[in-house]
């Protein structure tokens, strides 16, 4: 068996009413998303769905007529591919996928088959004043989440802490609440610093006091003396790792036990095949893997799967702020949205691959014709 031919194309989803992100200053308009399908010489196909694969075009020669199976071979070129060019890891969701299909078994059984459900938070995204916020908090609630995160994106974080108040003060103890700072990284456009370490912990005690369960990424990315000092100056708990690319970066995260949860997310930081290695090796460090999912439902399952094959995930990001971010909008390339238990969970079927189906008609209508969108290999 050989990888015969890799298409990738383009699709775009217009956002009306546009999506006001707490980690954007520009509002969102459209949901640019790539899906990338691998098919070998026996007429299986894997595919992904996520980032617009920059630089991938013209490297399709490196994986035809090889094994779809050697993945660890795929990973080394695209962690070079990634180094070079872009994040391109959703060509090994779509080997993943395929994998499982080979194998006639779900990617969570071949990634360890611990368990086949995970525990979801709700995570928020859109800007709201402090009571609108505590009415979300309740929604969630009604809706089966048993943890809600929120996230910083004001000027003064004081103003943001009244929206942790609020949301407290109105569903008490009976929901579990994370809060984002937005410090680890910025959009090209946003040049306001990050916080300082003082800052940091100012906040931390601040969230102790509510109870909050993990403050994320309250300092830059890189600085991570302060992350290790925070860590341990708090009883909070600090979880980042979200943007890191190279499996190095996280590395010296855990190493240098500047975390109590780490967020490297397939789609992002490595792949199923890399991030599997972060995960084992931060719980051998005594550190919970909870990775990031905020992209397309093809990502959240494929991090879903990883998170319940080898267990140890505390809770699973699920992406989810109705009206402004929907089920529906998250996973338009799907024929049915990933959907929740009533107890909060997410669970996985048994079938083969990362089990789901895209929705053709609604790909071909958001289809965009550039030079990516051709087929290649025989």
């Amino acid at each position: 068996m050989r990888i015969a031919s890799i298409v990738v194309t383009h699709h775009r989803l217009p956002i009306d009413p546009p999506f006001h992100a707490t980690w954007d200053s520009r509002p969102r308009t459209s949901f640019d998303i790539a899906v990338v399908r691998v098919t070998t010489d026996e007429g299986l196909t894997g595919v992904a769905a996520g980032d617009d694969m920059p630089g991938f075009e013209g490297h399709e020669d490196l994986f035809l007529g090889h094994h779809p199976l050697a993945l660890e071979r795929h990973r080394c070129v695209l962690e070079n591919l990634n180094f070079l060019y872009g994040r391109c890891w959703s060509l090994d969701l779509a080997l993943w996928d395929l994998a499982g299909k080979i194998a006639g078994q779900p990617v969570w059984r071949l990634l360890g088959g611990l368990d086949r459900t995970v525990a979801v938070y709700a995570s928020s995204g859109a800007r709201r004043e402090p009571a609108e916020t505590a009415t979300f908090a309740e929604h969630a609630m009604a809706r089966g989440f048993r943890a809600l995160k929120l996230r910083f994106w004001r000027a003064d974080w004081h103003d943001d802490l009244a929206v942790v108040e609020a949301v407290r003060a109105r569903v008490g103890e009976r929901l579990v609440i994370m809060v984002d700072c937005n410090q680890g990284w910025r959009m090209p456009w946003d040049t306001a610093a990050p916080w300082t370490f003082k800052d940091a912990l100012e906040v931390a005690r601040a969230l102790e006091g509510l109870g909050v369960y993990w403050m994320e990424e309250p300092l830059h990315r890189a600085d991570h003396e302060g992350l290790a000092a925070l860590r341990q100056s708090s009883a909070i708990r600090i979880a980042g790792g979200e943007g890191d690319r190279e499996r190095h970066e996280l590395r010296d995260l855990i190493d240098r036990r500047c975390l109590d949860i780490v967020q490297p997310d397939v789609a992002w930081s490595g792949g199923i095949s890399g991030v599997r290695r972060i995960a084992v090796m931060a719980a051998e460090h005594g550190i919970a893997f909870s990775p990031h999912t905020w992209g397309t439902g093809v990502g959240l399952l494929a991090n879903a799967h990883l998170a319940a094959g080898l267990g140890g995930c505390p809770y699973l990001e699920y992406p989810y702020d109705p009206p402004d971010w929907t089920s529906e909008r998250r996973d338009f390339m799907l024929r049915k949205p990933i959907d929740i238990t009533s107890d909060g969970t997410l669970l996985l079927d048994e079938t083969p691959g990362l089990g789901f189906m895209l929705d053709e008609e609604r790909l071909a209508a958001t289809r965009l014709q550039v030079g990516g969108d051709r087929p290649t290999g025989t």
